[in-house]
């Protein structure tokens, strides 16, 4: 038995920080992404360049657009902002954060939902937890590909020069 002081071990045995996150922010989708702009309830991210260390005292937060994500999270991410229906009867959740490999929070604060994974007999290993309120305006989302082992902050897509 690990002694009382020992650091939290993460899913897999590994030590963990954080991945990386995703915060909605100001910065609406633009129509460099076509699929997107055609929701009904337009997502606001915060642009990547803008996107800081989240984490006191932390490495810096790795991050992704949401264009990079896999369509299966794009569209995840959509039922999240409409509100539903989702396909999975645990979809939204609470995510109690165990491993605490996201920023700290009060219970109730993250929700989970699955990213439908193809091929797989269950519910696979990818999800969106996002946190705050409503849950249809989250103040942040992140993205595992990994069952909670790492977390990838979406952010809006950085702009081309």
């Amino acid at each position: 038995m690990p002694a009382p002081d020992a650091p939290r071990l993460g899913r897999g045995g590994a030590l963990r920080r954080i991945g990386a996150a995703v915060l909605l922010g100001a910065a609406a989708l633009g129509s460099a992404t076509p699929a997107l702009s055609a929701w009904p309830l337009a997502a606001t991210l915060l642009p990547a360049e803008a996107v800081r260390d989240h984490r006191a005292g932390g490495a810096a937060g790795r991050t992704v657009e949401l264009r990079q994500l896999p369509a299966q999270a794009r569209h995840t991410y959509q039922l999240i902002l409409q509100g539903g229906p989702f396909p999975y009867e645990k979809d939204g959740s609470i995510f109690g954060n165990r491993e605490r490999l996201l920023p700290a929070q009060p219970r109730g604060h993250y929700r989970e939902y699955t990213v439908p994974t193809p091929r797989a007999r269950d519910r696979g290993a990818r999800r969106i937890v996002c946190g705050g309120t409503p849950p249809t305006r989250p103040a942040a989302c992140y993205y595992t590909a990994d069952h909670y082992t790492s977390f990838r902050l979406i952010v809006a897509p950085t702009a081309q020069p």
